[in-house]
């Protein structure tokens, strides 16, 4: 009781809440904490966010007068950033474009984090900053290079967003606790992300000569990281994995995902045909179907523990077979 009164009325400011791993944390930051009030903004469409006591939800453009009045305005406790911009989203944005939106844009946030005294600042990021790449260690922790940008310019703004963060957090590690995820793949009904879609595609690419690992988390699980990430996890950068992993045939059989079976050779130029219908994947994406990047997840269960995780990886794909 006496830990609920000292927390009780903080502020807290979600950006990217269209995002269906935004709206899930939502639920569970107000589940635990109904004294809260979050504010939740984002540059696209509201129409899918939940309405829940204690949630805000506002639509913005991502400017630096617009974040400007909102710190100013709200005096936040906490900040999430969950608002990279991919090259898949709904808008097309061009590498510049997202440049700004996403280096930039991620700039301003951490200044004004800085500036108006927030206690702590969450930043998604992804594993994919590492790369997929023949030569890779078994399973790479978070000091390890990113790697990424260097074979697809595509993921150049998420590795530059990435080492901003952490360096920006080393440097201010005494003013603002910072917490900088990686995670694997996430999945769920309610992220609409690229390794979602592709693993449930009817065309599915499955390489014929590579069978490569992955590791994926559920989306419940991952928001469930997030939420604890307040209080648990101390200044630092953590991978974000169960300690489970599987190969990606197993993974489609699971899901009987009607795939295409093919040569590796082949991708780039089987990837511009289903272009035409719209069911293309990443180019970057081709590289995980080849070489596994798997992720060391020691530092984040040493705070949460080795069972943290409720979800366990058959059971994650399970799930996404029948949404």
């Amino acid at each position: 009781m006496k830990k609920q009164e000292k927390n009780s009325n903080k502020k807290v400011l979600i950006i990217g809440i269209s995002g269906g791993l935004a709206q899930i944390l939502s639920r569970l930051i107000l589940h635990h904490h109904p004294s809260w009030h979050i504010l939740g903004v984002d540059s696209r469409s509201l129409e899918n966010v939940q309405k829940l006591k204690g949630l805000t939800a506002k639509k913005i453009r991502y400017s630096r007068g617009n974040f400007e009045n909102l710190f100013r305005d709200h005096k936040f406790d906490y900040v999430y950033h969950l608002a990279r911009i991919s090259h898949t989203s709904d808008v097309d944005y061009n590498l510049a474009e997202r440049l700004e939106l996403n280096v930039m844009g991620t700039n301003r946030i951490l200044d004004l984090s800085l500036r108006f005294q927030v206690k702590k600042i969450i930043i998604l990021s992804t594993f994919h900053v590492y790369g997929a790449l023949s030569d890779n260690s078994i399973f790479l922790k978070e000091d390890a290079p990113l790697r990424a940008s260097m074979k697809y310019p595509q993921l150049r703004d998420v590795v530059e967003m990435d080492q901003i963060c952490a360096t920006w957090m080393w440097k201010y590690q005494n003013q603002v606790n910072s917490v900088l995820l990686r995670p694997c793949n996430i999945i769920g009904s309610q992220v609409s992300n690229t390794i979602s879609r592709y693993l449930v595609s009817n065309f599915a690419l499955k390489p014929l000569d590579y069978n490569p690992v992955f590791q994926f988390i559920h989306e419940f699980d991952m928001a469930q990281v997030l939420y604890r990430s307040i209080e648990e996890l101390p200044t630092g950068i953590y991978n974000v994995a169960t300690n489970e992993f599987i190969s990606l045939r197993e993974a489609l059989n699971i899901i009987n995902s009607k795939s295409i079976p093919f040569p590796i050779m082949m991708a780039s130029g089987l990837n511009k045909v289903l272009k035409q219908a719209g069911l293309e994947i990443p180019e970057y994406l081709i590289d995980y179907l080849k070489y596994s990047c798997l992720i060391d997840n020691k530092a984040l269960t040493s705070h949460l523990g080795k069972d943290f995780f409720r979800f366990k990886i058959n059971e994650t794909l399970q799930l996404l077979k029948f949404n």
